[in-house]
């Protein structure tokens, strides 16, 4: 079992380096091209089809975890960006990243990947238009940071290159974690308990798994190789996918953090948001 495990460990730990490297190299030389300071300027818009597209484009192309994303959201706030424009940005970020949505597409398939942006891209635009409706925008409390720079709008390989160690070594630890986890679950935990227990079609499980999810904070690359080896071994994808938004989405650090720049009954709609988001996306997984 242990030779198995550690196998199991070195062989997906090499094949998704690889893929994570390579990938993230190019994503990070062609977001050199995009004018990321321009693109904010759009958030000021008030066409809400434009404004919204650039808050996901914005969220797409700032690989942040869910506690990094916060000092972002601060500054957007502080330049008074629309408050819907904001919170679509706070739910995406964290969801959507190009180099993770390229190695889930390269180990659960392209069918799967472009599902769940679809599904994340919309619920994050959903909610961020509900809150504002709902005027949780008065739910904010007076927070200032310093304006902070996403990402370098420049195309320079060797530039590019740093970055990628510069991120390598912020995300792979989490990678890591996620490989050697995932070796344990494929080498120790018997596929036929994991089909019988999590393997049905019973939509309690996706509620289960958004549930357990939020307490915990992993990141989306740690959870790529987990959810790879889960559904290997016969776990049911809809549950899976809500365990990967939910405990990515949101994370106990998240929430303390959120303490400090929102009032309790937005940190509450921003839970009760990201488990509706993890709960509903999973069942839409079942459509697959």
């Amino acid at each position: 079992m242990i030779w198995e495990i550690v196998q199991n460990f070195f062989w997906i730990g090499l094949e998704l380096t690889a893929f994570f490297i390579g990938i993230t190299f190019l994503i990070q030389l062609l977001q050199g091209l995009i004018p990321i300071e321009k693109l904010k300027t759009y958030m000021f818009s008030e066409n809400v089809f434009l404004g919204a597209a650039v808050s996901l484009l914005l969220a797409f192309v700032t690989p942040f975890c869910s506690c990094s994303t916060i000092p972002i959201v601060v500054s957007l706030l502080n330049q008074k960006i629309r408050f819907g424009y904001v919170m679509i940005f706070l739910f995406a970020s964290p969801l959507l990243d190009p180099t993770i949505f390229t190695l889930m597409a390269a180990t659960l398939g392209i069918k799967v990947s472009v599902v769940y942006l679809i599904t994340t891209s919309l619920f994050s635009v959903l909610i961020g238009f509900m809150l504002e409706r709902l005027r949780f925008e008065k739910q904010v409390k007076k927070v200032m940071v310093a304006d902070l720079p996403m990402v370098a709008n420049k195309l320079d390989a060797k530039g590019t290159f740093m970055e990628t160690i510069h991120l390598l070594k912020s995300v792979y630890p989490y990678l890591i974690i996620g490989v050697f986890l995932g070796a344990v679950i494929h080498g120790a935990v018997p596929a036929e308990w994991i089909s019988m227990y999590l393997g049905g079609g019973q939509w309690w499980l996706v509620t289960l798994a958004a549930l357990i999810g939020i307490p915990l904070y992993i990141r989306l690359s740690t959870m790529i190789p987990i959810s790879q080896i889960l559904i290997a071994k016969g776990m049911a994808l809809a549950p899976v996918m809500a365990l990967i938004i939910s405990s990515t989405g949101a994370s106990l650090p998240e929430v303390a953090m959120l303490h400090s720049i929102f009032h309790k009954r937005l940190v509450a709609a921003f839970l009760l948001s990201v488990f509706s988001m993890a709960t509903l996306s999973g069942l839409l997984f079942y459509l697959l």
